[in-house]
């Protein structure tokens, strides 16, 4: 292409020829040696196979908590979304990549700008002015309308705006992670706080049953029947499941107070009412990790777009190695004395091309390439990481899912157990066949049963919810972004 254009230019001028010589130096640029290393991960190579999907996973809708049949955690979810400080932020880092974009695209246009001054000056009577000019004082007007244009020969204008583009693309699912994040989180509080009340339940009920059991105690001891050491081991019951109660409570408002701030609503949960985990119905979730996880997680598309961004970007330092060239022109009046600056012979106007060439810059052109190379390093291991991170994420939630679920059964059972030899235990020592040592045994099994079925019934939710977020959350790509990774070399 350089060698058809000079031939055409050195029929025109001299001038031209040169610079398209200067042109055709710039060929010569040298950017040996110096690319990224870096390759990026695919799903094949992280034990993802595409058979995985042999089970049909159909995929989350945007607002999957609606699945828990609770109108308090809807409320408080929309809430979160409308109105969360940190969500609010990374808006507006989209909002402020979308505006450096905008202005990336605006240098592959032409500019124009207008002119006007307006000034009074005093010339040098010894300087380049001859009398009558040089030491007087003249009014000088200048109107005129300025146009250039930067013909983008080598790319670098348009590297430029997919760099920007990139960059605004990973600002959007940076935002979009940042929503699914948020809304795991405020369920995870939410259940949180269920599993807490569900606690304070059993430990209200540990305390009415100690305290009956108190009672007892001391009409077995009044009859001659128990001595004063089981009264006082009953009695010692009693502080600990009070102590139990006030710690609970604690835990309880400190659960409200972080909700309140993910919602960003001082107060909201004081008028709410206190949830239990019998009120949420499980989500029901496909346990597998699907082939197209890296497709549905808004955080690994941010990933691959920083990967995008930083690959135009070493495009764009490559092109710093090529001539600039740009296409300049002005037309306007311009005249000593204010009342002459639109009258005949005061026009003036220009045309012609600027080109302009690095040629000793010390070796600044290649160091920038080798940093830019480095950043391309960088965004694909980040991503890279960012995939390997996701697979984790999802595999400990499919496994933790199974396991809960066989937990559970085998809690049950335990619990079955427990009371019917709790209820044994009270029934001999009514009736004087036992004492009250296998009383206190038998009971300690059984709180910690109910205590242990509360927990596990919250990891349930939690586990859920965690599943649902390893699994992008609903997150769709937009339609104005395909986040695929890069197909075409990134060196």
């Amino acid at each position: 292409m350089t060698d058809s254009l000079a031939v055409r230019a050195v029929r025109r001028t001299p001038v031209v020829a040169a610079a398209l010589l200067v042109v055709a130096l710039a060929g010569c640029a040298d950017m040996a040696g110096i690319g990224s290393q870096a390759r990026l991960r695919d799903a094949s190579s992280l034990g993802i196979a595409p058979d995985s999907a042999a089970v049909p996973v159909s995929r989350l809708d945007g607002q999957w908590w609606l699945a828990f049949g609770d109108s308090q955690l809807n409320s408080l979810i929309d809430q979160a979304v409308a109105g969360n400080p940190n969500l609010q932020v990374a808006q507006a880092r989209l909002a402020r990549a979308q505006a450096s974009a905008d202005i990336a695209g605006a240098a592959l246009k032409p500019q124009v700008k207008g002119d006007l001054d307006l000034n009074r000056q005093k010339f040098n009577s010894n300087y380049i002015y001859p009398a009558p000019l040089g030491g007087s004082t003249q009014n000088i007007g200048l109107l005129q309308l300025s146009a250039s244009w930067e013909l983008d020969f080598f790319g670098k204008n348009r590297t430029a705006l997919d760099t920007a583009i990139g960059a605004a693309n990973a600002a959007a699912a940076d935002a979009d992670a940042a929503r699914v994040l948020l809304a795991s989180n405020v369920a995870r509080s939410y259940f949180q706080w269920a599993r807490l009340n569900d606690q304070l339940t059993v430990a209200q009920r540990t305390l009415a049953q100690r305290d009956e059991t108190l009672k007892l105690v001391r009409d077995r001891v009044s009859a001659g029947l128990d001595t004063r050491l089981e009264l006082r081991q009953s009695e010692g019951g009693l502080p600990e499941a009070r102590q139990q109660i006030e710690s609970l409570n604690e835990q309880i408002a400190l659960q409200q107070h972080a909700l309140d701030a993910l919602v960003a609503q001082p107060n909201v949960t004081a008028s709410l009412k206190p949830p239990v985990l019998a009120g949420v119905k499980p989500m029901a979730l496909q346990a597998n990790i699907p082939a197209d996880l890296l497709g549905r997680r808004a955080d690994i598309a941010a990933a691959r777009w920083r990967v995008e961004a930083a690959a135009s970007d070493v495009a764009n330092a490559k092109t710093l190695f090529y001539p600039n060239v740009n296409l300049t022109a002005f037309a306007g009046f311009q005249s000593l004395g204010f009342g002459k600056l639109l009258k005949s012979g005061s026009e003036q106007w220009g045309v012609g091309p600027a080109i302009s060439l690095p040629i000793f810059e010390g070796g600044k052109l290649r160091a920038n390439l080798r940093g830019k190379s480095a950043d391309l390093d960088v965004a694909i291991e980040s991503y890279n990481a960012t995939v390997i991170d996701a697979v984790r994420d999802a595999a400990d939630q499919v496994t933790s899912a199974q396991s809960i679920t066989r937990q559970q059964a085998e809690q049950r059972a335990a619990q079955t157990a427990a009371e019917g030899a709790y209820d044994i235990a009270v029934q001999r020592y009514r009736a004087g066949l036992g004492n009250y040592l296998n009383v206190l045994t038998a009971e300690t099994s059984v709180l910690a049963q109910r205590r242990l079925a509360v927990d596990l019934a919250a990891r349930a939710l939690d586990t859920q919810v965690g599943l649902a977020r390893a699994l992008g959350g609903g997150w769709q790509p937009p339609a104005t972004a395909t986040a695929s990774a890069p197909s075409a070399p990134l060196n």
